[in-house]
């Protein structure tokens, strides 16, 4: 989603998901729905932050432990941890979050590039930054987020 190309005035919404003490946010278009952590049947040689498949209405679902991936530690496992289910391409995956704090509409030509001193890596996976009360909020870039070869399999 380019963040470029935004009309005078436009806005998106937004919801707001904290990993440990900082918070990101995914296109609330992209978000199928928000569920609570339930165990995943653990996948032989998958990536370490795939954490496993569960089963969501006959489906497999591949859950992504989201801190893990952007190269933070990962999630502790608990009940209170949760599941944000969003589609990318044409798949459904499972974003392993430690919470969810706000749905909010941002107007688009605030959300401003990452600075060039963040790596290459940084940018795969985050798009742009934009300050929301007293925070500032990593826009979450979901196209790169799941291995090709697990949503291949999914």
């Amino acid at each position: 989603m380019p963040i470029t190309d935004a009309s005078a005035g436009a806005s998106r919404e937004f919801i707001v998901l904290r990993l440990d003490a900082m918070d990101f946010a995914i296109d609330i278009m992209a978000v199928r729905e928000i569920r609570g952590w339930t165990p995943a049947t653990a996948l032989p040689h998958a990536p370490s932050f795939v954490r496993g498949v569960i089963n969501l209405r006959g489906a497999v679902l591949p859950i992504i432990d989201l801190a893990e991936r952007l190269g933070f530690a990962p999630i502790e496992l608990t009940a209170r941890r949760v599941v944000i289910v969003v589609q990318i391409g044409g798949r459904l995956v499972g974003l392993l979050v430690d919470a969810v704090s706000d749905i909010l509409s941002q107007p688009l030509e605030t959300i401003q590039p990452i600075p060039d001193v963040a790596s290459e890596a940084v940018k795969l996976y985050v798009q742009g930054v934009f300050a929301f009360d007293d925070r500032m909020i990593g826009l979450i870039r979901l196209d790169h987020l799941a291995p090709p070869a697990l949503g291949e399999a999914a």
